[in-house]
């Protein structure tokens, strides 16, 4: 877990998105434009956030535009700003994101939606640092780092000439590719608790922690919503558990008859190494495996149906690996009630 600033937590820092953070603590000083390439809901923004965070305008203002939720014939507007009496309703001056991110950071997120006429004219903000309000005929000059983001294909874009070739290779100086929640599994009990406890707070209960058959469905399940649909289940499991309980499988809309074959999945996927490009450490391997014998244990340390006999070790010795390791025992006890 890494805190880019006080309100800003990123699960899976050092685990799941170890490669993406040492590409933000690279570009970060750089200050160069940024395109973060993610699905819908992988977390776009926070890494944008960070990225402002490490960078010499972190005193600056970070704004962040959905280029897709502003119809076309008023991005313009949104954008650049517009003067008094630019079109009918104009009825004052109002600056655009661009001037309100002057001296920070402007996140135009789902880049992608941004019409060919708007491109343009990015275009040219981007090589000169120039632009004029709509109605307007002064040029004014800003100092604002863009990052750009989408979950869409825009090399695809570009070959069907949907997107600029050459605003392409502006925003592309430095590409992050974020994985999808379903390609970090390891990352799911670590932000299963961060979700839990700010749903909790959110609704004003006592702390719920996610149970060890709790963390096997999450596993299983494959998040095409990705972290934002790990948020709104848990917010769901907390109310259809009225506070006391998270109801995971009902929060996931599973059939009671479904939800033990994908907890057995979930448990199985515990030892599994995820897909990357790094040989896993043997602190990562016996990690996950302390992780499935507490999972199989209920929690439970000692006792003839202790994780410690499972693993063949002095519960002791395994409380002290599971310290050094940063395995909280609680995440795995099952709950009654």
């Amino acid at each position: 877990m890494t805190v880019v600033d006080p309100h800003h937590v990123i699960i899976g820092a050092d685990a799941g998105l170890r490669a993406v953070m040492e590409r933000v603590e690279k570009v970060a000083r750089a200050d160069v434009p940024v395109l973060i390439l993610g699905e819908t809901g992988s977390g776009k923004e926070v890494i944008a956030r960070a990225i402002h965070a490490g960078s010499r305008r972190a005193g600056g203002p970070f704004h962040r535009v959905n280029c897709g939720a502003v119809p076309s014939e008023l991005i313009d507007s949104e954008l650049f700003g517009h003067e008094k009496g630019a079109f009918t309703g104009a009825t004052e001056r109002r600056r655009g994101w661009f001037e309100r991110a002057d001296t920070g950071t402007l996140l135009l997120d789902e880049v992608g939606e941004l019409p060919l006429a708007a491109q343009v004219r990015l275009l040219r903000v981007l090589q000169d640092g120039t632009f004029e309000r709509v109605g307007g005929q002064r040029h004014l000059s800003v100092d604002v780092r863009i990052i750009a983001a989408t979950h869409r294909d825009i090399a695809a874009m570009v070959a069907e000439r949907r997107f600029r070739e050459d605003l392409w290779y502006r925003l592309a100086v430095f590409l992050i590719r974020l994985p999808a929640l379903r390609e970090r599994p390891e990352d799911i009990p670590a932000l299963a608790e961060h979700l839990a406890a700010k749903a909790c707070q959110r609704y004003g209960t006592l702390p719920i922690h996610p149970a060890a058959s709790d963390l096997a469905l999450l596993r299983a399940y494959d998040w095409p919503g990705n972290v934002r649909e790990m948020g709104t289940v848990m917010d769901r499991a907390v109310i259809l558990g009225d506070g006391k309980r998270l109801e995971i499988a009902k929060a996931l809309g599973l059939l009671p008859s479904v939800a033990p074959l994908l907890a057995k999945r979930g448990a199985e996927q515990a030892l599994r190494v995820p897909a990357s490009a790094d040989f896993p450490s043997l602190d990562d391997v016996v990690t996950g495996h302390i992780r499935l014998a507490l999972e199989r244990a209920a929690g439970r340390i000692e006792g003839p149906r202790g994780a410690a006999l499972m693993l063949g070790v002095n519960p002791h010795t395994l409380r002290a690996k599971m310290r050094r390791l940063g395995i909280d025992w609680n995440t795995y006890r099952q709950r009654q009630g």
